[in-house]
């Protein structure tokens, strides 16, 4: 899986982190995060040097002090809406983290993503894209259908709040 960027799904502009498979049947897995987080995975994807490092690099940090390093990142799961992740380090460690935070801090260590087919299953999309001069018809009413499921979706569309971890 690749970090695609970043984008902010109407109608409340809710960040959603987008992550994209490098081969096969190259799914999208959109993953909604918070304005911060948005925020640190941006910089971390853009190479952003802070002053003083931020959270992300500060834990970078601690992980390479005591002689590890971030191996990969992996989403490991989806329950009741919620996506959870490790980070892997590379004593073999797992380190349960948000995805959001755990794929900024693998971006940040240049780790790989992975998101194992359990996962992409039940919550990846596939989508062609074209280039806007050569999108069609077809193109366009695939992409508004595509917009119109996303309006419709609600909190209760993911079932019971996440269970305690």
């Amino acid at each position: 899986m690749k970090v695609h960027g970043v984008a902010l799904l109407p109608p409340d502009e809710a960040p959603v982190m987008l992550l994209r498979e490098i081969e096969g049947r190259r799914r999208w897995l959109a993953v909604s995060i918070g304005a911060p987080e948005a925020t640190a995975l941006i910089a971390a994807c853009q190479r952003v040097e802070h002053p003083r490092p931020d959270t992300i690099e500060l834990i970078g940090q601690v992980i390479e002090s005591f002689g590890g390093r971030v191996q990969r990142v992996e989403v490991t799961a989806l329950e009741a809406g919620v996506f959870f992740a490790d980070l892997v380090l590379s004593d073999g460690v797992h380190v349960s983290a948000r995805p959001s935070d755990a794929v900024a801090i693998g971006v940040r260590a240049g780790a790989p993503l992975e998101v194992p087919e359990s996962v992409l299953g039940v919550a990846s999309v596939e989508l062609d894209l074209v280039d806007e001069d050569e999108a069609g018809p077809e193109v366009e009413q695939e992409v508004a259908d595509f917009r119109s499921q996303l309006d419709d979706v609600t909190a209760e569309d993911f079932g019971e709040p996440p269970p305690e971890r």
